[in-house]
C-alpha cells in the first residue's frame, strides 16, 4: 500500500516562494491503479521525487508498505518499482546482463532473479532480446525492457511516470496490458500521465492535481458527479480556466 499524508514542498526562489506540493494526501490500495493527473507544474514530478526519497519534504510523509521515506529511504526504495519515459538502459550491456545487474542491486538471490527474469521475459515478450546489446533496441523494445526492470525485484508499489510517451499504438497497448497485470498481481500502482484518455482506460481512481493541491479525487463516476463533466479533459479545462471565466455549461449535468 502507498500512503501519502499531508506531503508538502516549497521552493524558495529569488522572486519568492513556490508551493510545489501543498498538503497532498491520498492512498493507493493493493490491486488499485491510481492516476495522479495534472498539467505541467502541478506538482506531479515533485511528488514522485519525494516518494522515491530523492527530495525531502518540508512536512508530511510518504509511506510504502508500512515504511516511511523519512525514516529509512534506502529500505523504501527496495519496495518501489519505477518506470518512466526515460528508459535509462545501459547500452553496452546485453538486456540479460542489465536486468540481472539491477536484480543484484536490489539483493535478489541470483536463482530467484533468473527465474523471475524468465517469467517477465515471457510476460513482456522480450525473450528474443535478452542476449542483444541494449543500445541496439528500438524505442518500443527499450520500453518493454524498462517495464521488466521495474518488476525484477517484485516490489509491492509501482510508480509509472508518463509510461507511454513516445510509443506507438502497439507499444502503448503493451503498457496497458502491463498495468492490468500489475493490478492482477496486487500491486499498488501510481500512474502520472498527460494522456487523459489513456488514463480513463487503465485507472481505477484519479486525483486531479492543480498548483500542488488535490482538487478532485475519486473514481471517474465520482468526478463526473462532482464536476458535471463527462471526460477528464473537460475537467482539466475547468480547473485551468481563470475564475469567473467559466462557460454556461460548466457545472451542468453530464450527458
Amino acid at each position: 500500500m502507498l500512503i501519502i499524508h499531508e506531503l508538502t514542498k516549497t521552493f524558495r526562489l529569488d522572486q519568492g516562494s513556490v508551493h510545489a506540493v501543498d498538503r497532498l494526501s491520498f492512498i493507493v490500495a493493493p490491486g488499485e491503479v491510481y492516476g495522479l493527473m495534472g498539467p505541467n507544474g502541478a506538482g506531479k514530478t515533485t511528488t514522485l521525487r519525494m516518494i522515491l526519497g530523492l527530495l525531502e519534504p518540508d512536512s508530511g510523509y510518504a509511506e510504502v508498505d508500512s515504511m516511511r521515506t523519512s525514516e529509512d529511504p534506502t529500505a523504501v526504495k527496495a519496495k518501489l518499482g519505477f518506470v518512466s519515459a526515460n528508459d535509462g538502459v545501459y547500452s553496452w550491456l546485453t538486456v540479460r546482463e542489465m536486468l540481472l545487474f539491477f536484480a543484484d542491486l536490489y539483493r535478489v538471490d541470483p536463482d530467484v532473479a533468473a527465474q523471475r527474469l524468465a517469467e517477465l521475459a515471457e510476460l513482456l515478450d522480450i525473450r528474443d532480446l535478452l542476449d542483444r546489446r541494449a543500445g541496439g533496441l528500438s524505442t518500443g523494445q527499450r520500453q518493454r525492457v524498462t517495464l521488466v526492470r521495474g518488476l525484477i525485484h517484485d516490489p509491492p508499489v509501482m510508480l509509472l511516470d508518463e509510461p507511454t510517451r513516445g510509443l506507438d499504438v502497439v507499444g502503448s497497448q503493451i503498457v496497458f496490458e502491463y498495468i492490468a497485470r500489475l493490478r492482477d498481481l496486487g500491486k499498488s500502482v501510481l500512474v502520472c500521465t498527460h494522456g487523459l484518455d489513456e488514463a480513463e482506460r487503465v485507472c481505477d481512481r484519479f486525483g486531479l492535481l492543480h498548483q500542488g493541491q488535490l482538487r478532485h479525487e475519486g473514481a471517474l463516476a465520482d468526478l463526473r458527479s462532482a464536476t458535471g463533466r463527462e471526460h477528464l479533459v473537460e475537467m482539466f479545462v475547468d480547473l485551468l480556466r481563470p475564475a469567473g471565466k467559466g462557460d454556461e455549461t460548466a457545472g451542468a449535468p453530464a450527458r
